[in-house]
């Protein structure tokens, strides 16, 4: 029986990298305790993915459950420096703090469970764990909240490639876009490759050295899929042509790769050079 002092209940889902095979086992019964679920829509040019959204409840979740979708808040993308992009994204997190904490006291009724789907896993250059930390230390809204993993961008990236993203005893490092030539700077030699995440600059273009190979896919698990392995001296011109195109199509782009440095060593990894696609992407 639920009562006004029920506690709320928030699940933060992963839900892969975009192929619905890529829900777990764990995050389908995990949709089916939800009765609301909250989406915050990036507007029509990224509507796909509030559509695909849709499509994984309709197909796993059997019950009746409700959709509440708000616009996501507008974030300062041109701050480039350190400083100001880390005020940006403070800012923006602030403003998604009260746009959840709304959400959570007027949508989700004491006792129910709610839940945000979140690309990926939570816990890999998502907010939303972020923002529902600030949202409860506020105090104004009871809840409490799990989190379900989910298949990121980087196992997906290595999948489709059919590499592995580490080589024998030596580790990897994930680093933002705008962060790659600190973390190259920072590294000593030979120890380790890079995993790249959210490079809206192509940072790639600036990586000196002909025995760099990048294993780069965007949109991975859709249909556009476009994935890309070579010389980065040899292919990174094809990446660029092809997020340029990919771009002015969808009018948005996400993609992740793998820079692997040169060791001096041949560890069968299976390197390939060319671009493979699925659906509508381009030859």
């Amino acid at each position: 029986m639920r009562t006004t002092d029920s506690p709320r209940h928030l699940l933060v889902i992963g839900i892969g990298a975009g192929d619905p095979d890529h829900l777990t086992l764990g995050a389908v019964k995990a949709l089916r305790r939800a009765e609301v679920f909250f989406v915050l829509d990036k507007g029509p040019e990224k509507s796909s993915l509030t559509g695909l959204r849709r499509r994984m409840l309709d197909e796993h979740v059997p019950g009746p459950y409700r959709v509440v979708t708000a616009d996501d808040p507008w974030r300062d993308r041109a701050r480039d420096d350190r400083a100001g992009y880390t005020t940006a994204v403070h800012d923006w997190r602030r403003r998604r703090a009260d746009l959840c904490e709304r959400l959570i006291r007027e949508e989700l009724a004491p006792g129910q469970t709610g839940a945000f789907l979140v690309w990926g896993d939570p816990a890999l250059y998502d907010s939303t764990l972020a923002v529902l930390a600030e949202v409860a230390g506020r105090g104004t809204v009871a809840f409490d909240h799990e989190v379900v993993p989910g298949i990121t961008s980087v196992s997906a990236l290595a999948a489709r490639h059919r590499i592995a993203l580490n080589r024998v005893g030596r580790p990897v490092h994930i680093t933002p876009g705008r962060r790659l030539a600190e973390s190259l700077a920072s590294l000593p030699n030979d120890d380790g490759d890079i995993v790249v995440m959210l490079d809206a600059q192509e940072s790639f273009t600036r990586i000196a050295g002909e025995d760099v190979r990048i294993y780069w896919g965007a949109y991975l698990g859709t249909p556009d899929e476009l994935l890309v392995s070579g010389r980065l001296s040899e292919v990174a011109d094809r990446i660029t042509r092809l997020r340029a195109e990919a771009r002015a199509r969808h009018g948005w782009i996400m993609d992740t790769y793998l820079l692997r440095l040169p060791d001096g060593t041949e560890d069968g990894t299976g390197d390939r050079q060319g671009d493979r696609h699925r659906g509508s992407g381009p030859a």
